[in-house]
């Protein structure tokens, strides 16, 4: 038995061969399959492609003389050459002689239209026409051609249709019809075939991909930080317990005890699978301190938990951190990197996602283009959160009724309108602040020397239409005044062991912030809501799908 090449295998997987036939006669069949079909492994791996039509005998080695490829309709251009399209059906209109079937492969916001013409198909396709209604899964083949009609530059002139999956037009959620993106939360599992969920996925795919290509690019080591943890980042103790302790049964739990054999309180964790209290991370940041304390730049990207009970439409319990670390930097440092990177992936965003862009342009924020040029184009500000409240402050003033939250001094922890007044209208761009108040602050923070540690060198990014969009910081690195800060907020430093060793060998001024994915897709797709800006949102009384 001869050995079947990859380049081999690969193109019969992709025709369905494999799936089809015996090993046997797959592997005899290699020979002559290579002599007959000799593409690039390259373009194998960027091709797919189907059979016209599916085999079902044990030959089917030999349909690979009828692959066509398949062609998605995000780059349909008018060619000779016979593609398949395969895609969801939006919409379909039946004439006297032809039908116009909208299909739309999820690749762009337009999809494409396919012209069937009763007279140039078989009686098989005119039969599966019949079967043809809104949300089936179809496969199309023919020729792309320049349309005839003025709302798509090109259209599928169809030589056969086939119903993959068929759709009940009496029971799809999914009508023609608009609908409001609360009801679309429902059935999220469905929603990414709405015009705009699909394009907040794409605008949200490219996103992710340009900041990771920004890092790569700027020599950061990507590191993938645990979600389940055992020190709280943040300090404020809102964190998602993990156990696999039996909770339905209360009186089996392991109780805390005494010398004396006394229960004293509380569960005892010892006996739980990690011999302590875990939770689900609030942040990465931690973890990726240690690999730049030996790597020098890193970023981590990845899934944090947050059970803080909020519904705003800025919070969720589940999101997305991207959180780079960077050795031998400060604050300064840390801003500069921030910007440069919101500007590289909003750029990306703006030359990539034109027509996704153009849509939440038209529906959500008629001004969306010119406000991400603006980001790209101008330099962010910069203010001292003192001065900051000091322009706060002259505002209210004129007229303390407008606000909702009128009473502002140093310590006040910003609320959303006081950050949007910030960007929006006082500086009308991106803003840095920086240097807050101790007191509202991390525990990792440096303390900053110049005020005897009153503030600490921590900063916010406030941007229009959004509020706060990255928090970030210079970390502190001297170990006697971590330990004390730890101490003042009754942390347990041998909880944080790990992390003071950094403070004891080779420590090193470092810095770092944290963007909130979620509330940066918002920001680029202008919706208002985050819970539209993932694909299955986790907020108080609901984990659905």
């Amino acid at each position: 038995m001869k050995k079947m090449s990859l380049q081999a295998i690969l193109l019969a997987y992709a025709s369905n061969s494999l799936r089809n036939t015996s090993i046997a006669s797959a592997f005899s069949s290699s020979q002559r399959l290579a002599t007959r079909h000799k593409p690039a492994f390259s373009s194998l791996m960027r091709m797919s492609t189907t059979a016209s039509e599916p085999s079902t005998t044990s030959s089917s080695l030999d349909s690979c003389n009828s692959i066509t490829k398949r062609v998605k309709t995000v780059n349909a251009v008018a060619s000779d050459e016979t593609v398949s399209i395969k895609g969801w059906v939006r919409t379909i209109r039946k004439q006297k002689t032809l039908a116009f079937v909208e299909v739309n492969d999820g690749s762009s916001l337009s999809g494409i239209q396919c012209v069937v013409g009763f007279d140039a198909v078989s009686e098989g396709t005119l039969d599966e026409l019949s079967k043809v209604t809104t949300g089936c899964a179809v496969e199309l083949t023919g020729t792309i051609v320049d349309s005839q009609g003025g709302k798509q530059n090109v259209e599928l002139q169809a030589e056969s249709l086939r119903v993959v999956g068929v759709c009940s037009a009496e029971t799809y959620p999914l009508a023609k019809k608009r609908h409001s993106l609360e009801y679309l939360r429902t059935i999220a599992h469905l929603r990414p075939r709405t015009n705009t969920v699909a394009a907040v996925a794409r605008v949200r795919s490219q996103l992710a991909g340009s900041i990771h290509s920004f890092f790569q690019k700027s020599g950061f080591v990507y590191v993938q930080t645990p979600l389940i943890t055992a020190s709280d980042c943040e300090g404020a103790g809102e964190m998602f317990r993990v156990t696999t302790l039996d909770l339905d049964n209360v009186s089996s739990l392991p109780m805390k005890e005494d010398e004396d054999g006394k229960e004293t309180g509380g569960v005892d964790y010892a006996e739980d699978f990690f011999s302590k209290p875990a939770y689900l991370t609030v942040s990465g940041q931690l973890g990726a301190e240690t690999h730049a304390c030996a790597l020098g730049d890193v970023y981590t990207f990845g899934p944090t938990f947050r059970a803080e009970n909020s519904q705003t439409t800025r919070h969720l319990a589940e999101f997305n951190m991207v959180e780079p670390e960077m050795a031998f930097a400060d604050l300064a440092s840390a801003m500069e990197n921030a910007e440069a990177m919101l500007k590289f992936s909003v750029g990306h965003i703006l030359e990539n996602c034109k027509e996704d862009l153009t849509f939440f342009s038209k529906f959500y924020d008629k001004k969306l283009i010119s406000k991400l040029e603006k980001l790209v184009e101008k330099p962010f500000a910069r203010v001292s959160y003192r001065d900051a409240i000091k322009y706060l402050q002259e505002e209210i003033a004129k007229d303390p009724s407008k606000w909702q939250f009128p009473e502002v001094e140093f310590g006040t922890d910003l609320a959303t309108e006081h950050e949007r007044w910030l960007a929006e209208t006082k500086f009308e761009s991106c803003v840095f602040v920086y240097n807050y108040p101790k007191k509202i602050k991390a525990f990792y923070m440096r303390d900053n020397d110049e005020d005897g540690g009153e503030t600490v060198n921590a900063m916010d990014l406030l941007v229009p239409g959004v509020g706060e969009l990255v928090g970030g910081s210079q970390r502190e690195e001297r170990l006697d005044v971590l330990e004390k800060k730890m101490a003042e907020l009754d942390l347990i430093p041998e909880d944080y062991w790990w992390y003071l060793d950094l403070r004891r060998f080779g420590s090193v001024p470092h810095a770092g912030y944290g963007l909130g994915f979620e509330r940066l897709v918002c920001y680029v797709c202008g919706i208002e809501n985050i819970r539209e800006a993932i694909a299955f949102p986790r907020f108080p009384g609901n984990a659905e799908f």
